[in-house]
């Protein structure tokens, strides 16, 4: 076919798109970019061809890309055509279904909600939407609070400006938790069938509900009560950030009701602003991203500094430290996730065992902590679509700054409760007057020491992480830094019933590396684990640091190579 039959069928493509496009901005970046298209623009037909090269496809995280025009975008049309498949799947499911829908401050994310809840009460699916923007954890919450089918979360979580969401929970028998195979391919092939004809004439109904403020209040009340009400008496000072997110208002209300009041707020990233102004990327993982929160909290002496992602479902930890830049550093991931896990576990001491669960990715530093306390330990694929639905459930998290403190009340990461169950913990170490440090010493004395880290490589070409996966598998190394491999785990024809993932692990003397994609960003990530049981508690975490920096220095030049 020539170019001009080619440049011809994108035109034809685009002016279908535009005329179901209820939206102005969209429509005007279309008829553009057709414009100089056909008057031979050769950016503009690259421009106008990537908007159609495919589309974003429904899966387990639901939909996530970058706003603009066409199927591979993020938009009015192609949430239009997710919103009339899920309520084609829900009215299959059940006949008289019911959706709860949530929205948080990025660019048109109140837009999608509405249209969302349009569609599907025009489909005949009961909608009711949240008041205003909030947090994601509150429409995790109200899915189970108001018994509803299903939950829908429009954000993009911790993306970069440009992005925008849309995530899905089930109610009945899934209690909460974001979808998983099969539902989310039976929900892809109800939107392609939707896809297939125009969004133009769906049905819509403005008559969906609007949720009062009962949802949020007993979401704080429930949210509050982690502290159990038994912390003591402390003059804990910390400080805030939202991220530029959402997370204030509710977090506000829920440490002031559990006993915090000491709070102060990074001022510059207070209120919800989508275009994220301060940080290069949302991310409280991402460097820089704390450097406000953690200025403030060394020019104020603050005991500790609580950050949120912009829809709170995420929180990172800053704690002093004489030895880091500043006087202050961030935790890592594993290492909130360590202290909770052994919180968890001594409460639940003499209320009969339960399950700790984390990420394939996560430190098994867990897994001490559950074999010592007699509890089970269950290791998921990443994301909490998989924690959620461990069975007996008593604390989850991932790495990635994600925990789940509270699964009786809701079954998805919560930042905002686990920043509660952070204070309590230092609200308690400070009242004992034992330090962050003595308390891991003692994490180490009685589990063993570990370290761990990550390595995040960003990719322009996306080709780039499977074949340097590839590349690994093919040829694994036999040794990485000073470390001889002992083993290779391989996920991808399935593992230890594992299905079949992108997914390598090696394994060294007290330590071992994961290689995987990542599930939400263009990037290859490399986990760093290691641990020791020798010597004093400060030995072992010296030990379990050096195995990790020689991972690490190991990794950084295989992956060069």
């Amino acid at each position: 076919m020539s170019a001009a039959a080619d440049l011809a069928g994108a035109v034809a493509t685009a002016r279908a798109w535009m005329a179901q496009d209820p939206d102005p901005v969209t429509r005007a970046e279309l008829d553009a970019l057709v414009a100089s298209a056909e008057a031979g623009d050769a950016a503009a037909v690259a421009g106008l061809v990537s908007r159609f090269a495919g589309r974003l496809d429904f899966g387990t995280a639901g939909l996530r890309g970058e706003l603009g025009a066409g199927p591979t975008r993020m938009n009015r049309v192609l949430v239009g055509q997710a919103a009339a498949g899920l309520a084609a799947f829900l009215l299959g499911r059940e006949p008289n279904p019911s959706v709860v829908i949530g929205y948080d401050g990025r660019h048109n994310s109140a837009v999608f909600a509405r249209d969302t809840a349009e569609l599907m009460q025009g489909a005949g699916v009961q909608a009711t939407i949240l008041p205003r923007l909030l947090p994601t954890p509150v429409l995790a919450y109200a899915v189970r609070h108001l018994g509803a089918s299903a939950g829908v979360m429009v954000t993009a979580s911790h993306n970069p400006a440009a992005d925008n969401g849309y995530k899905v929970y089930l109610g009945g028998g899934d209690g909460g938790s974001q979808i998983v195979p099969p539902a989310d391919a039976e929900i892809q092939a109800e939107i392609l069938r939707v896809a297939a004809g125009s969004i133009a004439g769906l049905p819509r109904d403005t008559g969906y509900a609007t949720a009062d403020e009962g949802v949020v209040e007993a979401y704080v009340r429930a949210t509050a009560a982690v502290a159990g009400g038994g912390t003591p008496p402390t003059t804990l000072s910390y400080v805030y950030t939202p991220m530029h997110g959402v997370g204030l208002e509710t977090a506000r209300a829920v440490f002031a009701d559990a006993g915090f009041p000491g709070m102060a707020v990074v001022p510059e990233q207070a209120e919800p602003d989508p275009d994220f102004p301060t940080v290069a990327f949302p991310n409280p993982e991402e460097p820089g991203a704390m450097d406000l929160a953690l200025a403030l909290a060394a020019s104020t002496g603050a005991d500790l500094v609580i950050a949120n992602d912009p829809d709170a479902d995420r929180v990172a930890v800053g704690v002093p430290d004489p030895d880091a830049a500043g006087g202050w550093r961030r935790l890592s991931g594993n290492e909130v996730g360590w202290l909770l896990g052994w919180r968890a576990a001594r409460r639940a001491a003499g209320a009969g065992t339960g399950t700790l669960a984390c990420s394939l990715v996560s430190s098994p530093a867990l897994g001490a902590i559950a074999a010592a306390s007699g509890m089970r330990w269950v290791e998921t694929l990443t994301g909490f679509k998989w924690i959620s639905r461990a069975p007996g459930l008593v604390f989850g998290y991932e790495e990635a700054l994600g925990y789940l403190v509270d699964p009786d009340k809701i079954r998805d990461k919560d930042g905002i409760s686990a920043a509660v169950a952070v204070l309590e913990l230092f609200a308690e170490l400070k009242a004992a007057g034992t330090t962050y440090r003595e308390h891991l010493e003692a994490f180490a004395a009685e589990f063993g020491g570990y370290a761990s880290s990550q390595i995040s490589i960003r990719v322009a070409d996306l080709a780039q992480i499977p074949a340097t996966i590839g590349r690994l598998r093919d040829a694994p190394p036999a040794s990485i830094g000073d470390l001889a491999v002992e083993g290779l785990d391989d996920f991808a024809p399935g593992f230890e019933g594992f299905p079949p993932s992108d997914i390598l692990r090696f394994r060294v003397a007290g330590g071992r590396v994961i290689v995987r994609p990542s599930g939400t960003e263009p990037k290859l990530k490399c986990y760093l684990d290691g641990w020791s049981t020798e010597g004093p508690p400060a030995e072992r975490l010296a030990e379990a640091e050096r195995i990790v920096a020689a991972l690490d220095a190991g990794m950084r030049e295989l992956l060069e190579g």
